[in-house]
């Protein structure tokens, strides 16, 4: 699973942060990860340069093999938590694409 990280103008993800939110998307993304082929993780900041509540943005965009990509969205008060609340929306669907392609192999 390759992992792309874009950001806006208002964020350059340094080295550190961004082995931290690879890790996370590794570790949580994992059971999901033989079936995706690429991850792309978009974050901007919906405020620009000005504090909000729930200004970090965080789109997450699967590409699975053989299938049309997944894009989630998720915003919060910080990257980090933008970023979690984006990946259990991910897995969500990926659990209910996954119940379907079961179900349609058992009938």
């Amino acid at each position: 699973m390759t992992i792309q990280f874009n950001t806006d103008n208002n964020l350059s993800v340094h080295e550190i942060f961004g082995s931290k939110l690879e890790n996370m998307l590794s570790e949580e993304l994992d059971r999901f990860s033989e079936h995706i082929s690429r991850l792309e993780v978009h974050l901007s900041d919906e405020n620009g340069g000005k504090d909000g509540i729930n200004d970090k943005r965080c789109l997450l965009e699967a590409r699975l093999e053989g299938r049309q990509p997944i894009a989630v969205t998720a915003l919060g008060n910080t990257y980090e938590q933008a970023l979690n609340n984006s990946i259990e929306k991910l897995k969500t669907t990926l659990e209910t694409i996954q119940g379907r392609i079961r179900s349609t192999h058992r009938g």
